[in-house]
């Protein structure tokens, strides 16, 4: 998949269910979102899981970092690509998100905007490391969206704290593609 369909994929399902559990799964297999992000599972538990998702059309996101049994490293990337094959992974560490690049894998590369420094070194990182897209967290703070829109040239996620309708309109106002979060009416509105 290239970085021209990872983009169609956000604009064309700017609701992204964040499941953190099987049972939120089938809830999120059920719902209108067509994609996923991962937060949940183990080594012996994940491929089924992401071949239940694709089997009901859906792209799924494993957030490699919160799959337990893994280690971070390329041997573990090449086993969930060739073993799982996931849309791709979304990840909080760097060097991962390189890795996977080399691999040709789909990358977001999820960061915590807590002040003025992270989001300066949020630019550095995504600038250097090219992921196809970029998750910011927390999701509620448009005037973060705002800024890091105009100065990155990948599709912006927003996840963490969204909740309402409203939240969701102003963070894709602010230049947000896609919005990921837990929150089931979310999915539905």
């Amino acid at each position: 998949m290239s970085k021209s369909q990872m983009n169609d994929i956000l604009i064309d399902n700017p609701i992204i269910a964040a499941v953190s559990s099987r049972e939120h799964m089938e809830k999120a297999i059920k719902s209108p979102c067509n994609v996923i992000f991962m937060l949940y599972g183990d080594i012996m538990t994940l491929k089924d899981d992401v071949n239940y998702a694709k089997a009901n059309d859906k792209k799924v996101f494993i957030h490699i970092d919160l799959i337990h049994g893994f280690s971070h490293d390329n041997y573990a990337l090449r086993y969930i690509q060739s073993e799982i094959d996931p849309t791709g992974i979304v990840t909080t560490k760097s060097s991962l998100t390189k890795k996977a690049k080399e691999m040709d894998m789909l990358v977001i590369q999820r960061l915590f905007m807590l002040d003025s420094k992270s989001i300066n070194a949020g630019i550095a990182t995504i600038k250097g490391m090219k992921p196809d897209a970029v998750e910011i967290m927390p999701g509620i703070i448009p005037k973060i969206t705002t800024v890091m829109s105009k100065e990155l040239s990948v599709p912006i996620i927003v996840g963490g704290l969204i909740e309402y309708k409203q939240e969701v309109l102003e963070a894709l106002k602010a230049g947000a593609t896609s919005i990921s979060t837990s929150s089931e009416k979310i999915w539905y509105s």
